[in-house]
């Protein structure tokens, strides 16, 4: 008989562990709560629902994102060969049509050999044979958490996501808006500009940093991830601090006066059908009266339908480096493996790419092959290393890719283009190291 091993959660990650597992002819059985228990921000009955955003972020391998998915796609991954399967146009970003994407995952999943996919949640109360995968997200239910606690003699950690607002496109003046990437970087452009005048632009920032906001509750922590701020907080921090961040208008001159705004709005494909756009960096904990007001101040939102709210979020993860060792198990049982954002990694493509390698490395425990891990010089490899690499500090927080997790460059490693040389030094690295361990790949 094809031995079992189990995964929690259905999400991106989830969904790459357990492609791994069949790879290497194992059973993978999926448990996902959904459509009995939904989370606060989930809708779809699918697997690998996307909630905060529709990006998957920079395409080019010359950005950390980038490269990253360049590995996940050489490594067989299955969120890269959905999203690709069901992109819509954003510039030089990867986005994704939501529900088709969350669809064909779910079908490519479902496809896998001998695959089960268990609807219902894992309470904790019957648990598995060993090797187990922990994939529960950061909306994991309280019982998976609190099942976590128990295992990881821990308390869990904590903050909050935000998620950006969705408007209908019917409802949108085009006649205020224009059609342009950054720097034209893609002929006519993908996105829509609200522009906005140094008089609109104070107005909208006043009432931005006066409007009411969804307080947290008394036990909650009210504490945010620097990559993911909701767009008022950044504006407490001071009148410019958006125009260098969402609203920042470089690159974007108006064409009916030639002239950079004093702002800029960017709204970006929701789905192919091009029938809802979302407020791109819009993310927000504004209240729905707040929102309706302050955002409809956007030249060419005035009479905006919102399709979805900015809201906010819990984000569950582990205090990775006093919880995990080396792969990603839990230093009291290592027999459970922690996937995704449970792990202390941020963002879609991260979470994925945690996944799959806590998949590789689940299926090589259970076949009693040794484990591994991709070099330090691979994207990936540097990601993993940000979950180890804080030894006793007590600061430690989630961390999306980023160059400054590479090991650094020797001396004699070309200055002018660090960027190229350290993509073509990852090429290499992974190149040599699949080879070395026989990967197995699923098609």
């Amino acid at each position: 008989m094809t031995r079992e091993v189990h995964v929690i959660g259905g999400g991106l990650a989830g969904c790459e562990a357990a492609t791994r597992l069949a790879a290497h002819g194992l059973r993978p059985i999926i448990w996902e709560m959904k459509p009995h228990k939904f989370s606060p921000a989930h809708r779809l009955e699918t697997l690998a629902e996307l909630v905060c955003s529709n990006s998957l972020r920079a395409d080019s391998p010359e950005k950390a994102v980038g490269l990253l998915k360049e590995e996940l796609t050489k490594l067989g991954s299955v969120v890269m060969r959905a999203a690709l399967e069901t992109q819509v146009p954003a510039g030089r970003c990867l986005a994704v049509d939501r529900l088709l994407f969350s669809q064909r995952v779910t079908e490519l999943v479902s496809a896998l050999p001998g695959v089960e996919i268990r609807r219902t949640e894992f309470t904790g109360e019957e648990v598995p044979p060993g090797p187990l995968i922990l994939a529960g997200g950061p909306l994991a239910s309280d019982p998976l958490v609190d099942f976590i606690k128990k295992r990881a003699l821990e308390k869990n950690l904590f903050f909050y996501d935000a998620l950006a607002p969705i408007v209908t496109f019917d409802s949108l003046d085009l006649t205020k808006m224009y059609k342009a990437d950054r720097y034209g970087e893609s002929g006519e452009g993908d996105y829509l500009n609200c522009p906005l005048t140094e008089e609109e632009y104070a107005v909208f920032y006043q009432a931005l940093v006066e409007a009411d906001q969804v307080e947290p509750r008394s036990f909650e922590e009210n504490r945010c991830f620097e990559g993911c701020l909701p767009i008022e907080i950044m504006a407490a921090r001071g009148p410019r601090t958006l125009t260098f961040g969402p609203m920042k208008p470089v690159g974007l001159n108006d064409p009916k006066t030639g002239r950079r705004p004093a702002a800029v709005a960017q709204l970006r494909r929701e789905n192919l059908a091009g029938t809802l756009w979302n407020l791109v960096g819009f993310q927000t904990r504004l209240t729905r009266p707040a929102q309706d007001r302050v955002f409809r101040l956007i030249p060419g939102l005035a009479k905006a339908e919102f399709s979805r709210y900015g809201a906010i979020h819990r984000n569950t993860y582990l205090e990775a480096p006093e919880t995990l060792d080396y792969y990603q198990r839990l230093k009291t049982d290592p027999e459970i493996f922690i996937a995704g954002q449970l792990s202390g990694v941020e963002g879609y493509v991260e979470s994925a790419a945690q996944g799959l390698w806590a998949g590789e490395n689940a299926a090589r425990q259970a076949l009693g092959l040794p484990l591994t891990r991709p070099p330090r010089e691979t994207a990936l490899g540097s990601l993993l290393s940000h979950l180890d690499s804080f030894g006793g500090r007590k600061d430690f927080a989630p961390s999306n890719i980023n160059f400054g997790l590479f090991p650094p460059p020797p001396a004699d490693a070309p200055r002018k283009i660090p960027g190229a040389w350290r993509v073509e030094r990852a090429r290499a690295a992974l190149e040599t190291f699949l080879k070395e361990i026989n990967y197995a790949y699923w098609s």
